[in-house]
């Protein structure tokens, strides 16, 4: 279902407002865009030549702002990992006002009409961005693995690069799924795969949920429930891979910032273990919570419910900064070892910053002052703009649930109940045409397919509400 022809502008209105009412940054202040034009023309150039290396990109269809580029080897006794990551810290002075700016904005924030950059597009989306066939400071990690997936080693340095190819997920599944993958995308797939198996014996969980979008096309938006590609999960065990190894290296050497989450608390485990009974979902005796959303199917009732409640393990994840001893809490419980967030320096303010430790550290000289002053600073910074893009995103997903619903009131939808309030009555449930998530009164079976009416789809208030059909 898709939002008619005419709407679409008061759909924009309405994304504006929530720019202002969350209080995004607009343009950039002149200062940071004379830097950027400056910086643009003459990056730090002081690296190693590694542009015989194919290096290819894997992304949405239009990224511009393209972080990452990878190439895979296989090797005698197992696998070479070549990553290169934008190189940020080749064009922003720590300090200067691109810097200041990018504090000020923690991340880069998506609307359906559009993004708030954390860079300058002049970088972001050019002079920095890993784009195809253009010369490009980078910071490259090479990381070697077993046969098995199993890390043996990893080094980082700064390098010049040219990425051969850009990808696009669809393009990469597809070319898996039909067989006719070659070199690094075959690559891909066998060792995102083992390191997928890794994740599990490790007790880290990669949840099989499906994403609610805002859909931008034909004119118009739509929602939709995706069910992230195979070939995404791939790509992001390159990431997570090389994210563990800058953690440990940081760990190693008593100073970094790590993306650390609690190991979840044992009254919510307990609940938790009690709805997949109640569910009927299965917990076999000594298995983790990855092993056993391994293999559930989110478009199945009691499945998405589950997976829908069991979220309360994967919550509290935040940053900390350590400069000496280790930080008590040093792991991602969802990773199940410590991690650092290094890959997307582009959109993300804290990845210029531990890739700067973790190059002063891999090549042996002490961590720049400046560097070492700003972290402290990260945690808080990231927290509050990391805030910011949540509160945005469920924004613009209410808006636009309620422009879709507007003049459907009183009309009865089949839904998945997917969450009990059992305090106050009532839950939410999950339609599937269209993709929308909502508050429902009435006495909801967890987990059960039901009839529910549309009572309430206002958007200026970006409130939907139903009611459970008798």
């Amino acid at each position: 279902m898709q939002v008619p022809d005419q709407i679409p502008l008061k759909l924009e209105d309405g994304f504006e407002r929530i720019t202002r009412e969350l209080k995004l940054p607009g343009g950039f202040p002149r200062a940071v865009l004379d830097e950027a034009d400056w910086v643009a023309k003459v990056p730090r150039l002081d690296a190693d030549d590694l542009t015989d290396v194919p290096f290819v990109t894997i992304d949405p269809p239009g990224s511009m702002d393209l972080d990452q580029a990878v190439h895979l080897e296989r090797l005698r006794a197992g696998y070479r990992v070549w990553y290169a990551i934008a190189d940020v810290g080749a064009f922003v002075r720590t300090g200067g006002p691109i810097d200041a700016e990018a504090r000020a904005r923690g991340e880069t924030v998506y609307l359906p009409a559009g993004k708030v950059p954390l860079h300058p597009p002049v970088l972001s989306e050019d002079a920095a961005s890993l784009l195809p066939g253009a010369l490009r400071p980078a910071v490259v990690w090479r990381v070697d693995l077993d046969s098995d997936g199993r890390t043996l080693g990893a080094d980082v340095r700064r390098a010049l690069v040219r990425s051969r190819e850009r990808y696009d997920y669809d393009y990469v599944q597809a070319v898996h799924d039909t067989g006719t993958a070659d070199g690094v995308l075959e690559l891909l797939a066998e060792i995102g795969e083992l390191r997928l198996a890794l994740e599990r014996e490790r007790g880290g969980v990669t949840l099989p949920t499906p994403e609610q979008e805002v859909v931008h096309d034909d004119g118009g938006y739509r929602l939709e429930f995706r069910l992230p590609l195979p070939a995404e999960a791939w790509n992001a065990q390159i990431s997570l891979l090389t994210g563990m190894a800058a953690a440990t290296m940081m760990l190693d050497a008593e100073i970094g910032v790590l993306r650390v989450l609690p190991r979840p608390q044992p009254d919510d485990l307990a609940k938790v273990r009690r709805v997949a009974q109640a569910l009927g979902v299965p917990w076999p005796e000594g298995a983790g919570y990855g092993d056993v959303v391994h293999d559930l199917d989110p478009k199945e009732g009691r499945h998405a419910a589950f997976l829908h409640e069991s979220k309360v393990l994967l919550r509290g994840a935040g940053y900390v900064a350590f400069d000496g001893a280790p930080p008590r809490l040093a792991e991602h419980a969802a990773v199940a070892a410590p991690y650092a967030h290094v890959t997307a320096p582009l959109r993300r303010l804290v990845d210029r910053y531990a890739t700067e430790v973790c190059l002063a550290v891999a090549a042996g000289e002490p961590v720049p002052a400046s560097v070492r002053a700003a972290l402290p600073l990260l945690p808080d910074l990231m927290a509050a703009s990391g805030r910011r893009a949540g509160a945005v995103e469920r924004a613009c997903v209410d808006l636009v649930e309620a422009f879709l619903l507007r003049e459907r009131i009183g009309q009865a939808f089949e839904a998945v109940v997917i969450d009990v309030d059992e305090r106050r009555g009532g839950g939410q449930v999950q339609l599937m045409d269209p993709a929308v998530i909502a508050r429902c009164d009435g006495p909801l079976p967890l987990g059960e397919q039901v009839t529910v009416r549309l009572t309430q789809a206002d958007p200026s208030t970006r409130e939907v509400r139903f009611t459970l059909a008798p």
